[in-house]
């Protein structure tokens, strides 16, 4: 866990907000409501859009875009949200603000509800790795060895069933990728990802966290459950265009 300087107290308007850019390419929105200060990613985990340009009343925060809502105590989603922000700790030392940065796989919705011993264990597993801009991660027919959390950067994911045609999306901080690695009778990658710009990882191997899933049932069926989901809003997303 790394300590972070992101700004001074008074930099931070009472009850208002403000975002900054810090080393790794990581956005981070400082929320002041009362005499508490807060701090989540600065970018909406729906789109692309910057926070600090929605609206915040030292409560609830709402993302202009799509009027996606957040409770500014918690992070957790409101009314039409779907996910919840990722929340750093703060700490104030001195009139200073600092947040510490826990690792990525602590912001993935796949492994959010698994235990705290089995979060530790799958953290001891995780490769840090660091990517160029234009690196290719994997290609459509490689083997499905590791799967992947982004911890920082962006990273497009092209789906393409035979290799000619591929549709896609763009993947941000916290999102799993590569997940055939969990999956049985999925040899070889159905899909291309490539960093967009300078990239941070998290690469896990799949056969390891498998083993780790099933030490403890109740995590595992959690986050198979959640893979469920993720394959079937991607996969069939494509279907639809």
């Amino acid at each position: 866990m790394s300590k972070i300087r992101i700004c001074n107290t008074a930099e931070i308007p009472s009850n208002g907000m403000k975002d900054y850019d810090v080393e790794g390419g990581l956005k981070v929105l400082i929320a002041n409501a009362g005499d508490c200060y807060y701090a989540y990613q600065g970018i909406c985990p729906h789109q692309e859009v910057c926070l600090a340009e929605g609206y915040y009343d030292g409560a609830v925060l709402t993302c202009h875009q799509h009027l996606w809502q957040w409770d500014i105590t918690t992070g957790k989603a409101l009314g039409l949200a779907e996910a919840p922000l990722e929340k750093y700790e703060v700490k104030v030392e001195d009139g200073e603000i600092f947040v510490l940065q826990s690792s990525a796989l602590k912001a993935a919705q796949l492994f959010m509800d698994v235990s705290g011993d089995t979060l530790k264990r799958l953290d001891l597993l995780a490769r840090r790795e660091k990517y160029e801009s234009g690196s290719t991660l994997y290609n459509i027919g490689d083997p499905t060895d590791d799967l992947y959390i982004l911890e920082s950067g962006r990273v497009e994911f092209l789906i393409g069933r035979d290799g000619t045609s591929p549709a896609g999306f763009v993947l941000h901080k916290g999102e799993v990728f590569g997940w055939a690695a969990l999956l049985e009778n999925q040899a070889r990658r159905i899909a291309k990802a490539t960093c967009l710009e300078d990239s941070v990882l998290l690469r896990l191997n799949g056969e390891e966290t498998l083993k780790v899933l099933e030490s403890d049932p109740a995590s595992g069926y959690l986050v198979m459950r959640k893979l469920s989901t993720l394959i079937t809003r991607h996969l069939g997303s494509q279907g639809e265009k």
